[in-house]
């Protein structure tokens, strides 16, 4: 087989003698799928380096989302309904490395699962559960920033009520997908690296094989189309608020109706590319992950241990993203960040002009 001989010469150097599968505890083994019986164990130095990066990315992802969450909290300006999504956004990306970091650096460093069924069930649950949380919570964010930039002055305002209510729908639509696999449809099992537990998407009954399907619908591609809609309008009307601007300006014979700070990019426009990359930083995550899973469902013989492993690296790195990203782009946030951890504030003027449009200073209140 082709990419077992090339997993071999670049994953694994153990021999055909032993197995990815031979350091799973006994009470384990139920779990494991017999594709994994054909590779070999894989190098150490790759469960080294996972640890490692694993390690790093926890670290540095616990940290900006605390920041996230302690300075959108106590700062006044910024406790708006619409921020309480991006404070439910960091939460869930704060628990997702919190919970899955430390287990996933240990089983690196004894290249394999070592904390029993249970945990490999409640793990795989975490990532389930706060990946979920994550997405929906951006799929908000989106909409809000459509219903306050597109639909403007004729859009219902969010308020605290309805921001609650929407992270609390986000949280149990979660929780479904999270406890389905305990109860039958589908299953949490040992990924090929056994250092980590996640969906089955190698059994080909149609019970494993329908979850991974509705599942990437509802938690991939209807989030996905949601936000792409959503962005497509937002920079439409972003677009046609400029092209107005600026014929006013002709109009009344001036170079720009904006003050010198604001002469070449509008808040909207700030506000949709802050989002907009935060959103393709995750999908860029999960959709590493997302082909795994596919692949196991249509044909999972070209799936090997060390495939699995890039799959669960890059979906734990979304946690990490979204913190980095309000400290470069979001101008409240960098002001609120320097007076609180000047240690952490970014480099670079982190100031709003008063006096701007009537437009983007409403969208500049509902960032």
């Amino acid at each position: 087989m082709a990419s077992f001989a090339a997993y071999q010469s670049f994953g694994g150097n153990h021999g055909a003698n032993m197995t990815v599968v031979d350091k799973v505890l006994p009470e384990m083994l139920h779990l494991i799928d017999p594709h994994w019986y054909q590779f070999p164990p894989m190098n150490p130095l790759w469960h080294s380096i996972i640890g490692f990066v694993i390690f790093v990315l926890g670290c540095v992802s616990m940290i900006g989302n605390y920041v996230v969450i302690s300075v959108f909290t106590t700062t006044k300006s910024l406790r708006t309904p619409s921020n309480l999504l991006v404070v439910n956004l960091a939460f869930s990306d704060f628990l997702m490395m919190f919970t899955m970091g430390p287990p996933m650096v240990i089983n690196c460093y004894h290249e394999t699962w070592t904390f029993g069924p249970m945990a490999c069930q409640l793990y795989a649950m975490a990532g389930s559960l706060f990946g979920c949380a994550s997405i929906w919570t951006m799929t908000m964010i989106a909409f809000d920033r459509y219903n306050v930039i597109v639909k403007g002055l004729s859009g219902k305002p969010l308020t605290n009520s309805g921001a609650t209510l929407r992270i609390g729908i986000i949280w149990a639509f979660s929780l479904f997908w999270t406890l389905a696999p305990l109860f039958g449809w589908n299953r949490y099992v040992p990924e090929g690296n056994m250092t980590a537990c996640g969906t089955d998407y190698l059994s080909h009954d149609w019970r494993s094989r329908s979850y991974i399907l509705i599942y990437a619908i509802f938690v991939y591609w209807l989030p996905l189309l949601t936000i792409i809609y959503s962005y497509f309008f937002i920079l439409q009307a972003v677009a046609a608020h400029e092209k107005n601007m600026r014929d006013q300006a002709k109009k009344m014979n001036v170079a720009s109706l904006r003050s010198a700070e604001n002469v070449n990019q509008s808040a909207e426009c700030k506000l949709a590319k802050v989002a907009l990359m935060t959103i393709s930083l995750w999908f860029m995550a999960w959709t590493p992950y997302l082909i795994i899973n596919f692949t196991g469902v249509l044909t999972k013989s070209k799936i090997s241990p060390l495939a699995t492993i890039w799959g669960s690296l890059f979906a734990k790195a979304n946690a990490v993203y979204n913190p980095i990203v309000y400290g470069i782009s979001h101008p409240k946030y960098r002001i609120a960040l320097a007076k609180k951890y000047p240690s952490l504030a970014c480099s670079g003027e982190p100031e709003i002009a008063d006096n701007q449009s009537t437009v983007t200073g409403t969208s500049e209140e509902k960032a």
